[in-house]
């Protein structure tokens, strides 16, 4: 055998735990998708349960009060998504600014607090949003003193601009972590353009805008079309803890309406068929973006 050959198949035994985790944590799960297709109600075996084929499929827009659910839920998918979609520059014009600082402690200060956000469970930030605007919670005493307002304002409880609050948490959460994927391609640019832009006279506004972000803007847009891929996964957590009866109907996104609609409704095949038609949509989404990305860059992201 030759050598080659050798070291191809080591190589592989190299990246072979990972596939394993993959096929157990990614691939396997789906053949949960098969309990779609039966009308199955634990604790029951599904082999005791009737075939139903696509009806929950169908089911879920038999009616209006049904279609305008969906609808609802999917309204708050796409504004929600989109407004992340729309701020997604954010954490990249942090990690230029960041980058920018000068003072060493400073900048590694800076870094630390808003990247120790990203390891704080969701249910832990609703915790800190509770203390901080519940209407006995630091916002509303200090208004009170202050004599702002004469009663106190139920802010989690209210559906005035729930995606825009929900956006605020998810980048005062993400944003230090999001910047280090543009960190990491500041740190590769050339010096030697820098250097050359600073002798032709660019100051540091000039060298950010000419040089320092064309060079991690193919960064930026390999992970937009990462995100857009991903345009109807919220997540469930964030939705979870901060929903409420006052602001359910806003907040109710696919992924947690998913969980509701198995845990609360009780209708595990229903929540089953939604979750397959959304990992479709999903697949599509990313051929789609991956084929954009061929036509605007030359190249695929996958």
């Amino acid at each position: 055998m030759s050598r080659k050959k050798i070291r191809g198949y080591r190589e592989f035994l190299y990246v072979l735990p990972f596939l394993i985790l993959v096929a157990v944590f990614a691939y396997y799960p789906l053949y949960g998708w098969i309990y779609a297709f039966y009308d199955y109600k634990p604790p029951a075996l599904l082999s005791d349960s009737q075939f139903v084929g696509l009806k929950w499929f169908t089911f879920m827009l038999d009616t209006e009060i049904k279609r305008k659910q969906i609808w609802q839920v999917l309204l708050n998918t796409f504004g929600i998504s989109g407004l992340s979609m729309l701020f997604s520059w954010f954490p990249m014009m942090f990690a230029v600014f960041l980058n920018e600082i000068k003072c060493e402690p400073y900048k590694k200060f800076v870094q630390t607090v808003t990247t120790l956000p990203n390891f704080i469970s969701w249910v832990l930030v609703f915790a800190i949003a509770f203390c901080v605007f519940n209407t006995t919670g630091v916002v509303n005493s200090l208004l009170m003193d202050l004599g702002l307002i004469k009663t106190p304002i139920a802010f989690l409880k209210s559906n005035e601009h729930i995606w825009f609050k929900m956006w605020l948490w998810l980048t005062w959460k993400n944003a230090g972590w999001a910047a280090i994927m543009y960190i990491a391609a500041i740190t590769g640019i050339d010096e030697e353009l820098i250097d050359a832009a600073k002798v032709d006279g660019a100051n540091r506004w000039k060298t950010i805008w000419h040089i320092t972000i064309p060079s991690i803007l193919p960064t930026y847009l390999v992970l937009l079309f990462l995100n857009m891929a991903n345009f109807l996964s919220n997540g469930m957590e964030q939705f979870y803890v901060f929903q409420n009866s006052f602001n359910k109907d806003y907040i109710q996104v696919l992924d947690l309406y998913v969980y509701n609609v198995a845990y609360e409704g009780g209708s595990y095949p229903l929540a089953t068929a939604i979750g397959v038609l959304k990992s479709v949509v999903s697949i599509v989404l990313l051929c789609v973006m991956n084929g954009i990305s061929k036509l605007t860059r030359g190249e695929n992201f996958i």
